[in-house]
């Protein structure tokens, strides 16, 4: 039977986080055995809100170097750089055709970068959801995992080739569908008592952060007064390092610190600690594959080459497929 597609991206704004691999990378690994994997970095969406060029490569060399550091595998999927393959621009451009601009203005991610970003409204930024959409369509995608704050946007790319299909009597788009991982999604907190951790909060542990950056941050994560009566309700400050300590540790561990919380005999700084070196075990053998890999400048280019050629050769035959539908054809 043949594999279904799964389609994803990231923009090319940063080292990749904890809150990435648990929230997406480590399902992305066990998904290229089972799936026909896709995976790109998305410089060109990047740009609509990060105007310095200077850091723009060196971001995609990181990502791509922590993607295969966490364990993506050239072999077992297609990894490549969105702008490594310049067919997507056109597609992008066609499908524009069939997106209007009432739609765009309304979409929740606009209005709220909009808001941020008040002089830089650019056409990039209202037509993110077309360029998602072409990525995602031009490879004929079934399924692309994606949070809350995309799944508008994964609505929109069905719209357009639902609307497509229609007006040119064909079925030749695929209509994508969250990809819906198995057991509960992942949220990791972030260090500042709130929300979820994330490169703009500044509340996150870099799988890149050395061991001592590591201690040093989970050493300043919020906390409060510890508990007086056995039993007391956490507050989400310590919800938060609760989760993380379930993530990184053993439940045995976990489950010995929250008997110290319900008898008010727990120490902030043990716990922290606790955390802190359940973390390093986790991204210490990433961290060292990535320094690695980033400094192989031959092998990451040959990754980006063959990762563009086989998307390529898949991606030109949809979009002659397109042109032919729109009437973009020799006499």
């Amino acid at each position: 039977m043949e594999k279904k597609i799964v389609l994803s991206g990231i923009r090319a704004t940063g080292h990749l986080h904890l809150g990435n691999y648990y929230g997406a990378l480590r399902n992305f690994v066990e998904m290229q055995q089972e799936y026909d994997c896709r995976y790109f970095i998305a410089d060109y969406h990047s740009l609509t809100t990060q105007p310095d060029a200077s850091l723009l490569n060196d971001n995609v060399r990181s990502i791509l170097a922590e993607y295969l550091a966490a364990g993506l595998d050239p072999n077992r999927c297609m990894l490549y750089v969105q702008s490594d393959v310049p067919e997507t621009c056109e597609f992008y451009t066609l499908l524009n055709m069939h997106a209007y601009l009432g739609e765009l203005e309304k979409t929740v991610a606009f209005k709220d970068k909009a808001r941020k970003q008040p002089n830089n409204v650019n056409a990039g930024l209202l037509t993110y959801p077309v360029l998602m959409a072409a990525d995602i369509l031009q490879h004929k995608a079934h399924y692309v995992p994606v949070g809350k704050d995309q799944l508008q946007h994964l609505e929109m790319a069905r719209n357009f080739a639902n609307r497509f299909n229609h007006f040119y009597g064909c079925d030749f788009l695929v209509p994508p569908y969250p990809y819906e991982a198995k057991g509960e999604p992942v949220k990791v907190p972030g260090l500042d008592g709130s929300g979820k951790m994330g490169k703009s909060e500044g509340n996150c542990i870099f799988l890149n952060d050395d061991d001592r950056t590591v201690e040093r941050k989970v050493r300043k994560a919020v906390t409060d007064m510890t508990p007086t009566e056995p039993d007391s309700p956490m507050s989400e400050p310590i919800q938060n390092l609760f989760v993380l300590l379930r993530l990184v540790a053993e439940k045995s561990v976990a489950d010995q610190y929250l008997a110290a919380w319900n008898d008010c005999s727990i120490r902030y700084g043990d716990l922290k600690k606790e955390i802190a070196q359940g973390i390093i075990k986790v991204i210490s053998p990433m961290r060292e594959r990535y320094e690695q890999l980033y400094a192989d400048t031959d092998y990451l280019n040959k990754v980006r080459r063959e990762g563009a050629e086989r998307v390529r050769a898949i991606v030109r035959e949809s979009l002659d497929e397109m042109r032919r539908l729109m009437g973009i054809r020799m006499f």
